[in-house]
């Protein structure tokens, strides 16, 4: 019953990386970047259902929706100040230019709300379904946690294959170019992209301090990374590989700890992408592209 226990916890840590992965997966499908201000983008989120719920006494449902909005214009912000410029030059400056995104994030942070850790009040007022005489539990955070991950999935899939938007952006990804000369809006169509990547940041925030309730301006730095990593693991660019990563690496790192080591976890987190990118480099659902020259 322990190992169920430690499975339905990898499983809602995971979703939460998974929800992330989904922001990284989009923006470098489609952009073709690594946003990784995308970790401090989440903390944005979370610092602002904070003050929502703690500072003005609003619902919950209400801080999660203000967290969306500002983080959305948070991300169209940064795309057009930090990103659009530097379109045509080196990836390594565009890279340079995120790190440099990330601090300035996290040092406003602390600037606004110091340094001393916050105690998040979880958005979920489920109580906990309680299984096995006990034994095994399953809280609301990790139920709320799964559902939203998984609608979110279904949700992207169905954005970028059924609709109109959805097309223009697979249309970038593929030729930014050609999609330019076919009428697509280029400039548009990659805002869009950060909005709806910083979006699913802010719901991560939220959902990852009510089911880890500490809140500080380092908070999304890790799991921004381990997102990452299952973005890379998943197959980067592909939404379900994204979803399966964040699970997977959940999973990994739960059991790790349980009964390896909690100091080596994030060793044997990344020992295990690694054998994974040997075996098949465009990690599990990822597809090989050969390009011609």
């Amino acid at each position: 019953m322990q190992i169920l226990q430690y499975l339905i916890n990898g499983i809602s840590i995971g979703a939460v990386y998974a929800i992330i992965a989904l922001g990284y997966t989009m923006v470098y499908g489609i952009a073709k970047m690594l946003n990784f201000a995308h970790g401090d983008v989440i903390m944005v989120g979370a610092y602002i259902s904070f003050c929502v719920t703690n500072y003005l006494g609003l619902p919950a449902a209400l801080s999660v929706a203000a967290a969306v909005v500002v983080c959305t214009l948070l991300g169209i912000a940064i795309e057009g100040l930090a990103y659009k410029p530097l379109r045509g030059t080196p990836s390594l400056a565009v890279l340079i230019t995120a790190i440099g995104v990330s601090y300035f994030l996290q040092n406003a942070a602390q600037l606004i709300w110091s340094s001393s850790p916050k105690n998040f009040t979880s958005v979920v007022a489920m109580e906990p379904i309680s299984l096995a005489d006990g034994q095994l539990v399953i809280t609301g955070e990790v139920l709320l946690t799964v559902c939203v991950s998984a609608l979110v999935m279904v949700g992207l899939t169905l954005f970028t294959g059924k609709t109109r938007t959805g097309k223009a952006m697979r249309a970038v990804s593929e030729d930014r170019a050609a999609a330019q000369l076919m009428g697509i809006n280029v400039n548009r169509t990659i805002s869009t992209t950060f909005a709806i990547g910083s979006a699913l940041a802010a719901v991560a925030g939220v959902l990852l301090c009510s089911t880890v309730p500490t809140l500080m301006p380092t908070t999304g730095s890790m799991p921004g990374i381990r997102a990452f990593t299952a973005a890379v693991f998943g197959g980067i660019g592909s939404i379900p590989g994204a979803m399966l990563g964040g699970i997977l690496l959940g999973i990994i790192e739960t059991f790790s700890k349980a009964y390896l080591s909690t100091q080596f976890s994030d060793a044997i987190v990344f020992s295990v992408l690694i054998i994974i990118l040997l075996v098949k480099p465009a990690g599990l659902l990822g597809k090989q592209i050969q390009e011609k020259v």
